[in-house]
């Protein structure tokens, strides 16, 4: 039996967006916190938090850009087109803030100020239109044959924007729990202390994207609802309760890594529920991966590059993340 390229391929690109959406979503989360924090010093410790590390996560956002258009060129199609704006709004958010980030460090007095707002504008865009582009594909695209004959403006929906939202929220509790994990004394004992309403808000995204979702979906609710798919499925949103209320027990004493770990971990679950109410779809409501799936000789030959480059990229960030693992301190940074 031969490999199955589709699949495969679909594989890579999902494990690349979930390690974007982890290593991105908490330095996006820190652009989200920074008008939350106050003072000079300790808005500089925040962005050092993330200084050594922040531009190589955006690695994983490229690799599945370039896998989509390698392996589902049509789906590459059909979210350009689709998506043109919000994408188009994310990139300039991204532009902005990775240019604010590093002007910031040059600049003194108000204009460094003015840097840090930026950074954080750029933070919020960025991350509200890639939740507002989940949604917008969650909903499904009009489509007919190979081409998207929808509007520019179909992705303005209640549901889009709320996942925008939502998204917003998540990346805040990656954000707060990454620093309750990198500082210490006043700064650490504040995040703590924001980590839990987020967290606790986040829950209540979760349930509102779980409830809407099956209502406008049929086949969605079908999947999730009808046995024996129901006791399979389960865990998922089980695992979801337990991991916010351990997230928020874990916030007594001294945490560290716990809450940002528990963040990580209800991520991914959020991801596996998307993953369960989509498949094997990869443009809703009918286009699946293998309809999607470009020429076996183009998925092969890209496969070859990939297998070569992810673990390679896999190395230089767990290298990176190992050289920085310590704690900063406000007014110093690294120790």
């Amino acid at each position: 039996m031969g490999i199955d390229l589709p699949l495969l391929w679909a594989a890579i690109i999902g494990f690349g967006l979930m390690m974007y959406v982890v290593m991105d979503g908490f330095d996006l989360g820190i652009g989200v916190l920074y008008p939350f924090v106050k003072g000079h010093d300790e808005r500089d410790a925040i962005v050092n938090s993330v200084a050594p590390v922040w531009d190589g996560n955006e690695t994983w956002l490229v690799l599945g850009g370039a896998g989509l258009l390698a392996a589902f060129p049509i789906v590459y199609s059909f979210v350009l087109s689709a998506l043109y704006i919000p994408l188009a709004f994310m990139l300039a958010g991204l532009i902005l803030r990775g240019v604010a980030f590093e002007f910031r460090f040059k600049a003194d007095g108000e204009r460094r100020e003015i840097w840090g707002t930026a950074f954080s504008l750029g933070s919020y865009v960025a991350t509200f239109f890639q939740g507002a582009s989940l949604g917008a594909l969650i909903n499904g695209f009009e489509v007919k044959g190979p081409a998207f004959t929808g509007s520019a403006l179909d992705w303005v929906t209640p549901f889009s924007l709320f996942c925008g939202l939502g998204l917003v929220v998540a990346y805040a509790l990656l954000g707060a729990t990454w620093l309750v994990m990198k500082t210490e004394g006043d700064l650490q004992r504040r995040m703590i202390e924001l980590t839990a309403p987020v967290a606790v808000a986040l829950l209540g995204v979760i349930a509102v994207v779980s409830v809407w979702t099956p209502l406008g979906h049929p086949a969605v609710a079908a999947r999730w609802f009808t046995t024996p798919n129901l006791f399979f499925f389960l865990p998922v949103p089980a695992l979801v309760l337990a991991c916010v209320l351990g997230l928020l027990r874990s916030l007594r004493g001294e945490p560290h890594a716990a809450p940002f770990l528990l963040a990580l971990v209800i991520l991914f679950l959020g991801y596996s529920g998307l993953v369960i109410s989509l498949w094997p779809h990869i443009i809703p409501p009918g286009l699946t991966i293998h309809e999607a799936a470009g020429p076996p000789q183009s998925l092969g030959f890209t496969l070859v590059g990939a297998l070569f480059i992810t673990p390679i990229i896999l190395t230089y960030t767990a290298w990176s993340y190992y050289v920085f693992r310590g704690k900063v301190e406000v007014g110093v940074g690294y120790h």
